[in-house]
């Protein structure tokens, strides 16, 4: 495909959605949140706008400049930079097609939680009954129906990944949907993603809007709030903190994919890409906020409820042990009664020391949880003591899929558009190019709906698009800022915008984001070294509760395959160009961005 024949976003306010559209995902919902819980709440905040403003906001510029510049997918783009560099874009492609695998199945569960949603009763509200009729399920009563309908009903987990089963004919059929969806939405390229992203960036903003109004009206709303904006400044002091701000702003950009490479591709030529680089940074990482606050209101209401359902269990075990009036104890002087009864009547007291729940409202706040469980067990078990339960449940999975499939919508552009660029692939059509990849995508998929499919699911989340992707996104910067040489990047953007980077972006690009990506590469290094044997977390059904458990030796070789097989395309395609420079005895020439 030829440059004049590129097609080109309708206007820049498209390439802004897209780009919203893509960065604003599930992770702005179910781990940013999670950080703030783990990280000290509102002083969380701190880390994160300071790697915002060192690392995130650059990256980001660097990309979309490459992208707008040469007007090729990320692998045309990096064999102009230089044909050494060719394996960069490579790599990219193959982390955007891991990402695509799994990542399109969390839309699926999305979608069998909406079809769920309408009914009279919301099918994890409650246990099921055993077969005899005369109880609940075992596994259910040991666990919550929320946990049970998510592994049982949702995943049919088996108890470890050594063990497998048919396809989940269900699950299967959702992410059918789901990936017939994408289909629709990338079938004309930029011409259908244009339309579409006009529904995917901003329909989420308003159930989150919807989700604040109800969610300060919730009972116990503003002890979540006040654990947010409460912050332990202490953790500023955690190098774990800071190491969790910068992959967090660094994964939720989405540099290093090729997504955003490939957007600003379709752009015209002078578009103002500096602007809309900060315009975008700045409205993701404002989402995170928002969406944490919504978050934190439902973390408080499902906190205190947990509070209070505790406190009346004790009060009812103490009015049973000691005979004692209904209104003799509440939930304002349960604490005196507890003390003053263990005073007074030791021994009996200490026959139910063992019931004795320990109710503890900070602790219920400071349960941190992210991922799925946050999204899929946390959220579903708040709906389901909601007023109108359906309503809201409709709402909120609903808005999950409008972010994750605005996500996938940079995913599988990042995989389509260097393809689109090859001159072999050239002469087919959208239709059908895109419909090949998403059939290959979707077969490949499946294997995450067997019983065993979440562990894989965990494998590729932990280690798909992890190191791989930092590995990436250094050698990009470094390339850019010494190989291309800043000079010449310098002159590119001039050559766009009219005016040169000034002093801010040359020292990030230069200094501080290298030496920023370095330090994540090693700790990330070191972190795999140090723990050992990878874990995951293994459904025990008899305990009803996920325990941690090794890898077995089959999986920790698929776990190397997947951080090697993206990152060492970077060094074999540098080998292969120079081995043909030697062996052609041609030289191999470095190509401008403005050749």
């Amino acid at each position: 495909m030829g440059k004049e024949a590129r097609p080109l976003w309708d206007n820049p306010v498209q390439f802004v959605l897209a780009c919203v559209s893509y960065a604003v995902g599930l992770g702005n919902v179910w781990r940013f949140p999670y950080l703030c819980q783990m990280h000290g709440g509102g002083g969380f905040l701190i880390p994160y706008l300071i790697m915002l403003a060192l690392e995130g906001i650059p990256l980001f510029y660097m990309e979309l400049a490459i992208g707008q510049k040469t007007r090729l997918g990320s692998i045309g783009a990096w064999n102009a930079i230089s044909p050494y560099l060719g394996g960069v874009g490579i790599a990219s492609v193959m982390t955007s097609m891991f990402l695509c695998l799994y990542y399109n199945i969390i839309n699926g569960w999305a979608f069998w939680y909406l079809f769920h949603s309408f009914q009279a009763v919301l099918p994890w509200a409650d246990c099921p009954l055993n077969e005899n009729q005369t109880g609940y399920l075992h596994e259910c009563e040991v666990a919550t129906p929320t946990q049970y309908f998510f592994y049982r009903e949702t995943l049919n987990i088996t108890s470890s990944i050594k063990e497998n089963g048919g396809i989940h004919m269900g699950q299967a059929l959702c992410l059918l949907l789901a990936w017939m969806i994408v289909y629709l939405f990338i079938i004309r390229g930029v011409q259908s993603t244009g339309k579409v992203v006009y529904f995917t960036a901003t329909f989420p903003y308003l159930v989150l809007i919807i989700y604040l109004i109800q969610g300060l009206t919730l009972h116990g709303a503003l002890n979540g709030l006040s654990y947010m904006f409460t912050p332990k400044m202490e953790q500023l002091a955690n190098p774990t903190t800071w190491i969790n701000a910068a992959t967090q702003i660094l994964f939720s950009l989405g540099p290093g994919f090729g997504s955003l490479i490939a957007f600003a591709s379709y752009n015209q030529y002078n578009n103002n890409i500096e602007r809309q680089a900060i315009i975008v940074s700045l409205i993701n990482s404002g989402t995170s906020i928002f969406a944490s606050i919504v978050t934190f209101s439902i973390y408080g209401f499902k906190a205190t409820l947990n509070y209070e359902n505790c406190l009346e269990r004790v009060r009812v075990l103490l009015l049973n042990t000691f005979d004692m009036a209904e209104d003799t104890i509440n939930m304002d002087n349960i604490n005196y009664w507890v003390a003053e009864l263990n005073r007074t009547d030791p021994e009996q007291f200490a026959s139910i020391s063992s019931k004795l729940d320990h109710c503890d409202l900070q602790a219920e706040l400071n349960t941190a949880v992210e991922g799925t469980g946050l999204a899929f067990i946390v959220y579903s078990e708040a709906i389901k003591n909601m007023p109108l339960p359906q309503l809201w449940s409709v709402l909120y999975f609903f808005m999950l899929l409008m972010l994750g499939m605005g996500s996938m919508l940079g995913n599988i552009t990042a995989i389509l558009t260097p393809l689109r660029d090859w001159k072999l692939l050239s002469k087919y059509s959208n239709e059908k190019l895109s419909g090949l990849v998403c059939i290959i995508c979707f077969l490949l998929g499946l294997g995450f709906t067997t019983p065993s499919g979440n562990y894989w699911f965990t494998i590729f989340n932990d280690y798909g698009a992890s190191l791989s992707l930092l590995f990436i996104v250094l050698v990009e910067v470094i390339s850019v800022s010494y190989v291309y040489g800043i000079k010449r990047f310098e002159k590119d953007i001039e050559d766009m915008l009219g005016h040169r980077p000034n002093w801010y972006w040359k020292i990030m690009w230069v200094a501080v984001s290298p030496v920023l990506l370095i330090g994540l590469f090693l700790f990330y290094i070191v972190n795999y070294i140090m723990g050992g044997t990878p874990t995951y977390q293994a459904w025990d059904k008899d305990l009803g509760q996920s325990v941690t458990v090794p890898f077995p030796a089959f999986a920790q070789v698929f776990i190397g395959f997947l951080l090697i097989s993206s990152m060492g395309c970077i060094p074999l395609v540098a080998l292969y160009r120079f081995w043909q420079k030697k062996r052609l005895g041609v030289e191999v020439v470095d190509n401008t961005l403005s050749a």
